[in-house]
């Protein structure tokens, strides 16, 4: 395993069984996914398609039917890792009658965090969410924003090094989005490893350094935003003080009619449009997977 790789699946795949032991439903299929240090991945896919379940796998809340995942090397369900890990699910079940200090407390104890530490910890925690002022308060009080503030609060409670994030702007207003986006950046700028997992691909596009969209348990493409979202057959020449003919022009005739020329490259997609072409070509040719990352990946039709 290579030094930078904090997260790696090795032909991962999970089958849920009935109670006679036939198979259910393929959640996954023969996943191979790296993470590697100081990056935001994103894992993007409809609702069944993987995600959740790949996220269980990591943290070893679930057991593999075949193949391995390793988290800094070390094979998921060796629970020493944890340690290292923060994670914020989907829907945070904190203790409701418990204000946002007693709860941040209770998450450092179970870290074993002496109490002079705890206590700096919850204190900078609590301000870096913005609820100095309802510190006292109970949780039954607080917002869904508010929860989920307090929810990222107690995944960094141990200052991990990987920060798994299930829909981290879940109930917040478009301030509290920007906010969270912002502090996911700076997590990143610490050197902190995030993985995270959402429906809001706008937000995606605006922090994941790579992505990665499950489909039907397959992965169906792998790769870096700015890569990934890039139209490469199409040359886009944006510039000022043209007329309608010399906009016709080449870039030769730009600089003859005196023109500026202020960028010249491929335009970009959206990474909507990206998601739903995916996940139509995947409706049109099930046995799809990816090989490779970027628009020039080669895949296998199985």
């Amino acid at each position: 395993m290579k030094s930078d790789i904090v997260v790696e699946t090795r032909n991962l795949t999970k089958v849920y069984r009935d109670f006679w032991g036939r198979q259910k439903v393929r959640a996954l299929k023969a996943l191979d996914l790296e993470v590697r240090q100081g990056e935001i991945f994103g894992l993007l896919g409809p609702n069944g398609s993987g995600k959740t379940t790949t996220v269980k796998l990591l943290l070893g809340l679930l057991f593999p039917t075949s193949g391995q995942s390793l988290i800094f090397g070390r094979d998921a369900s060796d629970v020493r890792k944890n340690e290292r890990i923060g994670y914020l699910p989907e829907e945070s079940y904190l203790y409701r009658f418990l204000n946002a200090e007693e709860t941040l407390d209770f998450y450092g104890r179970l870290f074993n965090m002496p109490k002079a530490v705890r206590r700096q910890r919850t204190f900078e925690l609590i301000e870096l969410m913005g609820l100095g002022w309802a510190r006292r308060r109970q949780l039954k009080e607080y917002s869904k924003g508010m929860v989920r503030r307090i929810g990222l609060a107690q995944a960094l409670i141990n200052d991990p090094e990987l920060i798994l994030l299930d829909e981290p702007t879940t109930g917040l207003d478009p301030i509290g989005t920007r906010e969270m986006k912002d502090l996911i950046l700076r997590l990143r700028d610490e050197g902190k490893t995030i993985l995270m997992c959402s429906h809001l691909l706008a937000d995606v596009q605006d922090v994941c350094d790579r992505i990665g969209i499950l489909h039907q348990g397959e992965l169906k493409e792998l790769g870096r935003v700015d890569s990934l979202l890039k139209i490469r057959d199409v040359t886009e020449i944006r510039a000022s003080g043209l007329n309608h003919q010399a906009q016709e022009e080449i870039k030769q005739v730009i600089e003859r009619h005196d023109g500026k020329l202020l960028s010249m490259g491929n335009p970009t997609t959206t990474l909507e449009d990206l998601f739903l072409r995916i996940i139509r070509e995947s409706e049109a040719h099930p046995g799809r997977r990816v090989r490779g990352e970027g628009p020039g990946a080669q895949v296998n039709r199985g």
